[in-house]
């Protein structure tokens, strides 16, 4: 029996032994895997530093700027807007109302006797300015204009009384400064629908351009242009 205890104890006086130093090294090992050695990183490349001939994986990282959205926005907005402004004058300009009512100002004995000859847009890039809208039948512009003697605004309004109607001009005028013979000018604004409306043949107010057409019960229906 005591041979028996005495192998007992010598053996648990062994695993002891073996395992302690073992929990020790454990312990002290663990600190090392847990965290790295800390390497030094290499400056990121400068701008005057050339091409990259190597890729390194301890080169730090380039800062990045930030965004400058908040600086082109506005900018980028204003171009929008002058250009959105430039393609609905275009539109105005390329109108057929414009070039009619030029063309009648031409031919007009008062726009001549106010402007003189080669009656023209005074500007290069001309603005029409007001409201052309024929979809609802409102018109009203005004334009700049020169000639020989001088320069003046160009004013026009029609509209349409109904959507099947026709549109009838309200004012056609033209404003001017009239020289006089000490040096000076005045304004003087001449109304050019007194010699009569040169657009009735344009807009289909006169009775010649209205057409006639059965309803389907023997009546005779008068239409306008636009039908």
């Amino acid at each position: 029996m005591l041979s028996r205890l005495t192998q007992q104890r010598a053996g648990a006086l062994l695993c002891r032994r073996i395992s302690f130093p073992s929990i020790i090294t454990t312990r002290l090992l663990l600190p090392s895997i847990s965290t790295p050695p800390k390497r030094s990183l290499i400056s990121p490349p400068k701008p005057q530093d050339g091409p990259l001939l190597e890729r390194r994986p301890d080169r730090e990282l380039p800062n990045i700027e930030p965004s400058r959205w908040t600086r082109t926005l506005p900018i980028f907005i204003s171009l929008i807007a002058l250009a959105s402004i430039a393609i609905f004058n275009y539109q105005k300009l390329s109108s057929p109302i414009v070039s009619a009512t030029l063309y009648a100002l031409r031919t007009s004995e008062k726009g001549r006797a106010a402007l003189g000859e080669n009656i023209y847009f005074a500007q290069q890039i001309p603005w029409i300015s007001g409201e052309m809208n024929q979809v609802r039948g409102r018109i009203n512009i005004s334009f700049r204009v020169k000639g020989t003697k001088g320069q003046g605004v160009m004013h026009f309004a029609s509209f349409r009384p109904s959507p099947r109607g026709v549109f009838e001009t309200t004012e056609w005028w033209l404003e001017y400064e009239q020289q006089s013979q000490e040096g000076g000018g005045k304004k003087k604004r001449i109304d050019l629908l007194e010699d009569g409306d040169p657009f009735k043949g344009m807009t289909g107010a006169s009775d010649s351009s209205l057409l006639m057409e059965d309803d389907g019960e023997g009546n005779e229906v008068r239409r306008g242009y636009r039908k």
